[in-house]
Order: C-alpha cells, then structure tokens, then sequence
C-alpha cells in the first residue's frame, strides 16, 4: 500500500500550511511607524531554499519564487520519514 493510499480517509482534513519567509528585529518605534503600504526588506531571496510545515512539524522543502507580482515557494521535496 502507498502511503497516499493509506491516508485516503483523511483526503478532506483541513490543514494549515506554515512557511517562513524570514525574521527581522524592529524596534517598537519603528513598529509603531509602520503605515499601510510600508515595505520590510528581509534579506531571502527568490531562488532560496526554505522550509514548510504543516502542523509544527517539517513536511517539505522548497524554493522562493515569484510569480507574476507575488512571492511563491515551489516545491522540491518532501521530509518523508519511513
């Protein structure tokens, strides 16, 4: 049995998809200067490699990409446990 198979009951359990783009330290000032619009700089990169998980728990590993005006995270593997 695959293991796509063997979780075929759980096909329509909704689950949240974390990926981390980057952290940045701000001061509180430069928090509250904060407007709608205003843009932080981090230092990923399209091309980067990153990690996502799902649950708390690593699940696959990706690659920053953008698409058209957005940022994106293409997929190049899964953390596959046997």
């Amino acid at each position: 049995m695959t293991s796509i198979e063997s979780v075929g009951s759980l096909h329509d359990v909704t689950l949240a998809i974390e990926v981390e783009l980057d952290r940045k330290n701000i001061t509180v000032k430069d928090l509250l200067a904060l407007e709608r619009g205003a843009v932080l700089k981090m230092s990923r990169s399209a091309g980067e490699n990153i990690d996502i998980y799902a649950g708390g728990s690593l699940v696959a590993f990706g690659e920053i990409v953008l698409v058209e005006d957005m940022i994106a995270v293409r997929i190049t593997d899964f953390n596959i446990e046997e």
